[in-house]
């Protein structure tokens, strides 16, 4: 009898539990962010937790291989959100570049544009002036296919070499950081919102150089693909750095499924958008979150859901 009712009893609080959990943001999305050492983790964080606060929904931040795995991840319905760049998510809706084999993907649809994600070039070598000066050298291009990797050969092309003229090497943020940290390669591209945390670590422990992207070099950028813009990395965003460096950038974007409630993503955008000033005190991305900036220069339609939250501050924007 005592066992029976202490069965029932176990019962009853495993029920009242998952009732309560239902009940505090009990409907669970998983967001695809980056490696721990870049800005995509970190923002994402933040960004899950305003999302858990200002919802019905347990958003979970999760690390991941950042821009194509998050965009296939949603496909495969393991993530309901994720970030991505700008020009990975471009590649994913035409079926090109990192998506030529697969063939395109469409199961996502955006949310919002969220920051400038700046190509950052950087190295220890105070020989290396110049995207010229990486001819022979090792340098880190990011993973096979991913968005550095595509970036990181258009900003080459651009100075008239390719991956030949250089000593490639395939490696995450980390990887760069430690490696260059090491000796072992002479240059690395990082793309992401400045400052990132890899490279203001690097800069404070040993000091690092950001080689420009600017004049003849970016304008050739610029015109075979039109989805960067230019950038410019103000003096002082990392420890040592005395000058302003010119580069190119594109969107970091929260994309979400393409199936999610048009209800829940409308709340989900509200929970970031309502909220900017207040997550920009937590994480300097923030100071970029706005309407704006989270609705020009894509060209992947909009989830119905964001749609709406935006026509409702004065922005129409594509949802086909």
């Amino acid at each position: 009898m005592r066992k029976h009712l202490r069965k029932s009893l176990i019962c009853v609080l495993i029920a009242s539990c998952m009732l309560l959990l239902a009940g505090c943001g009990g409907k669970r999305m998983m967001m695809g962010t980056g490696g721990t050492a870049g800005t995509y983790y970190a923002f994402g964080g933040v960004l899950a937790q305003y999302m858990k606060n200002n919802s019905d929904y347990n958003v979970t931040a999760v690390s991941t291989a950042a821009s194509k795995a998050n965009i296939q991840s949603i496909g495969d319905g393991d993530y309901q959100m994720g970030f991505t760049q700008s020009d990975v998510m471009s590649y994913a809706w035409e079926g090109s570049r990192s998506f030529e084999k697969d063939g395109p993907s469409r199961d996502f649809r955006v949310m919002g544009a969220l920051y400038a994600e700046t190509v950052q070039l950087i190295t220890m070598k105070e020989d290396i002036k110049s995207v010229a000066d990486l001819r022979g050298r090792s340098v880190s291009i990011g993973a096979p296919g991913s968005g550095v990797y595509f970036n990181a050969v258009d900003v080459l092309e651009g100075a008239g070499l390719s991956l030949d003229d250089i000593k490639v090497q395939y490696q995450s943020f980390d990887d760069s950081k430690e490696a260059l940290k090491d000796g072992q390669i002479d240059a690395a591209f990082l793309v992401a919102g400045a400052p990132t945390s890899a490279i203001t670590e690097l800069a404070t422990t040993n000091g690092v150089f950001l080689v420009p992207i600017n004049g003849e070099l970016r304008d050739n950028i610029m015109s075979a693909n039109p989805f960067y813009a230019p950038m410019q990395i103000p003096a002082d965003t990392y420890p040592g750095q005395s000058e302003a460096i010119d580069t190119i950038t594109v969107k970091a974007t929260m994309i979400v499924d393409a199936n999610l409630d048009e209800e829940a993503v409308y709340r989900l955008t509200a929970a970031i958008f309502d909220h900017a000033a207040e997550i920009a005190a937590e994480n300097a991305k923030g100071n970029e979150l706005s309407i704006e900036n989270a609705t020009t220069g894509l060209t992947v339609p909009f989830h119905p859901g964001a749609a709406r939250y935006f026509a409702e501050h004065g922005v129409t924007v594509a949802t086909e």
